[in-house]
């Protein structure tokens, strides 16, 4: 019963994300906001929604910190591994289609972060601002600069798409609103039913955050991206996947501000796995977007094989923690 009650959530999940992604699309295309900015910022912030629900959720009401940095680490590595896999069966629509030089930037952001995290989990230093840590205010800044980088980039021509879509700007954000607000229901929900599966079937907190919520919450930046992909918009799929995994930090800086009983930076085994395969996940990125960005094209064998190593990442994961 709890299996099927987190397909049917998740499957909800997929939905929801589709019709997310589709407007997302339509306000590119009839606006003068840039494909960066939006999947960057826009549907990267609404297709994150699961982890800072599902966040919240564990520190306001299951009291589960732990399975917090399981949680978002667990679904930037499979971010990127969605990207890396969505990118491999499309690359014939990508392969010539070179995406914004602040998507480099983001990655440059994302990889600060996650060696501010190396540092927490080798117990090098915990310095407390308020009864905050420090490293989850470096995070928000770090984001804020991330999100200036992306609101800095210029944007593609517009298209006047009204007349095909049957919908104005003004429409299509109420509409993108109302099903981001749907997407956080589900997501509180699937936070509930995950948290129960880990107890019924006794999964470790990090694994069942890594696995179980990490895979779930990130399937709105898979199926979006995917459809973006399928779109043609391939800058705004990766500025949705490269935005979200910087989003994702933020709201780890949040459940530490919400959590007054101590700190949600616990790394056992399970989450120095994440962070390691996250590091070299973020490199690979690194290395494809800003050739990519930089009209230094790698060539297709360079560019297929960058895009396995990410998909490699999440595997080596799976197989150094089941």
């Amino acid at each position: 019963m709890l299996i099927l009650a987190y397909a049917v959530s998740a499957l909800l999940v997929i939905l929801l994300s589709l019709k997310l992604s589709n407007y997302v699309d339509l306000l590119d295309k009839q606006t003068n906001l840039s494909g960066a900015f939006l999947g960057g910022v826009l549907l990267a912030a609404v297709t994150s929604l699961p982890e800072l629900f599902t966040s919240i959720s564990l520190v306001v009401f299951l009291d589960e910190p732990e399975m917090v940095v399981g949680n978002i680490l667990g679904s930037n590595l499979f971010n990127v591994a969605a990207l890396s896999m969505v990118s491999l069966l499309g690359f014939k629509i990508i392969r010539r289609r070179p995406v914004a030089a602040s998507h480099a930037k983001t990655v440059l952001f994302t990889l600060t972060i996650y060696a501010l995290l190396a540092v927490l989990a080798a117990d090098l230093f915990h310095i407390y601002l308020f009864g905050v840590n420090i490293a989850s205010v470096l995070i928000v800044i770090l984001y804020v600069l991330g999100v200036k980088t992306l609101s800095g980039e210029d944007s593609s021509e517009s298209v006047n798409d009204a007349a095909v879509s049957g919908l104005t700007p003004r429409q299509i954000l109420m509409r993108f609103a109302f099903l981001s607000l749907c997407l956080v229901l589900v997501s509180i929900a699937l936070t509930v039913i995950t948290d129960k599966i880990s107890q019924t079937y006794n999964l470790g907190a990090s694994f069942a955050g890594a696995v179980f919520l990490g895979v779930a919450t990130s399937l709105p930046e898979l199926v979006s991206t995917s459809q973006l992909v399928r779109l043609g918009n391939y800058n705004a799929a990766c500025g949705n996947i490269l935005g979200s995994n910087l989003f994702n930090f933020t709201i780890l800086a949040i459940a530490d501000f919400l959590y007054t009983a101590g700190t949600v930076y616990i790394f056992g085994y399970q989450s120095i796995v994440l962070l390691v395969c996250g590091i070299a996940a973020g490199l690979v990125m690194m290395i494809y977007v800003w050739s990519n960005s930089h009209g230094r094209r790698l060539g297709a064998a360079k560019s297929l094989l960058l895009l396995l190593a990410g998909v490699l990442c999440y595997i080596s994961f799976l197989l150094l923690t089941v």
